[in-house]
């Protein structure tokens, strides 16, 4: 399909691709095969030759160290690494890394730039973005947000329990998202905080189990539950502007949201690619699967949503630059976690035996793909603010004569 990405882009995700066919996943397949976890060594490595070919960090600035491709530009190349377990962490491109290279490079202050973004992007420290937490906490619903932070004198004074906060457990710092202004709404007087993880108060009290992480890397970042008690942060430690946390958070999770799709999508494709390649040579029943209508129409439904999900990203993309395109983006993220969900599905099942065994990555990304219907933003969330958007114009008018016309309707058919 032709997407009319730039010139730029297409020629930066394709050497993407022939980076992750060449390099990634080669060792992919072999830790698969083998049981055998990646290395960090190894992944340094990865880094080293994504920065000879030019790929490391796109999506950063070249002034710290990335590639400074422009948002529309860089979503090709996320697709790209979208097919490997391991592809966005190969270039520095990873979740919640990438989110927060972003925050810093909107809102930092240039100190914090040089003292946090640098070394980020460079990977020699690590982040983590804590904002979810436990019943009866901020999640789905941000406005229950119960951590706080005061001041006392040029200090803050932090208390939270946190939870879900990926890359948690080897976090240099954490970005925590906190009350600051507890007589103002949430939205705004909540500020984001960065705490470093060797604070007196940090507790990281455990990583949370959950479905997925393939684990074919020897790196444990997973998804930690923080507790901050009294834990005490210079007020220089403010990203952004205090009080300012929700917008900032909102321009953060906006372009990340599209950044997960294309990676999904990039999951997605991929399992399609490894099923089609099943169906060609598995034979049953007297000729190969893929002669098998019933599994040729399954396949055409499914490369359709996956094209129309590609299309809503890319135009959200370009809304993203001209507005918050805060309804393109719900649509495009909720649409896409629910297609790139049914199409690993249906991937798996085209597999059988072999979708479920973890030979083929398809049972991984089973595995972790189901989480997208929930992390950035829950199917239900987003539907709540489109419904809201579509009900908010609703012209009274419009009202009355449809109205109308159903009682006339209804009147025809007595009358008959």
């Amino acid at each position: 399909m032709e997407y009319h990405d730039s010139e730029k882009a297409k020629e930066v995700a394709g050497r993407v691709e022939d980076f992750m066919e060449e390099v990634v996943l080669p060792r992919e397949r072999e830790a698969l095969a083998t049981g055998e976890q990646i290395t960090m060594d190894e992944i340094h490595d990865f880094w080293d030759q994504a920065k000879e070919r030019n790929l490391f960090a796109p999506q950063v600035s070249e002034e710290y160290g990335g590639q400074g491709l422009d948002f529309q530009d860089m979503l090709p190349s996320f697709e790209q690494v979208g097919r490997s377990l391991i592809g966005a962490l190969a270039i520095r491109a990873n979740a919640p890394q990438e989110g927060n290279m972003h925050t810093f490079e909107m809102v930092g202050t240039e100190a914090q730039k040089e003292e946090y973004l640098r070394p980020l992007v460079q990977g020699e420290i690590q982040t983590a973005f804590a904002m979810t937490e436990p019943k009866q906490g901020g999640g789905s619903d941000p406005k229950m947000l119960q951590s706080t932070a005061v001041k006392d004198g040029d200090e803050w004074v932090i208390n939270g329990h946190k939870w879900w906060t990926s890359d948690g457990l080897n976090a240099d710092y954490y970005l925590a998202m906190v009350r600051t202004d507890l007589d103002a709404h949430p939205y705004s007087g909540t500020s984001i905080i960065l705490v470093p993880s060797e604070a007196d108060g940090v507790e990281v009290v455990r990583n949370v189990p959950h479905l997925g992480g393939h684990g074919i890397t020897e790196r444990k970042g997973g998804h930690a539950e923080v507790k901050f008690d009294n834990v005490r942060v210079p007020v220089e430690n403010t990203l952004g502007e205090e009080n300012e946390g929700f917008q900032i958070a909102q321009m953060r999770l906006g372009g990340g949201r599209l950044t997960h799709c294309m990676r999904y999508s990039g999951m997605a494709e991929r399992s399609l690619d490894v099923a089609k390649a099943y169906l060609a040579e598995r034979e049953a029943f007297g000729t190969t699967l893929e002669e098998k209508q019933a599994l040729r129409h399954r396949i055409a439904d499914a490369e359709t949503r996956l094209h129309a999900a590609r299309c809503m990203v890319r135009h959200a993309a370009r809304e993203l630059d001209r507005s918050d395109a805060r309804i393109e983006v719900a649509m495009a993220k909720m649409f896409t976690a629910n297609v790139t969900n049914e199409t690993i599905d249906l991937a798996l099942q085209c597999c059988g035996g072999n979708g479920i065994g973890k030979d083929l990555p398809i049972a991984h990304f089973y595995e972790n793909v189901r989480a997208f219907r929930i992390v950035d933003g829950a199917d239900e969330v987003h539907r709540r603010s489109i419904a809201r958007w579509a009900f908010e114009d609703i012209d009274e008018t419009e009202v009355e004569n449809a109205l109308q016309f159903d009682e006339d309707l209804r009147i025809d058919a007595l009358d008959e």
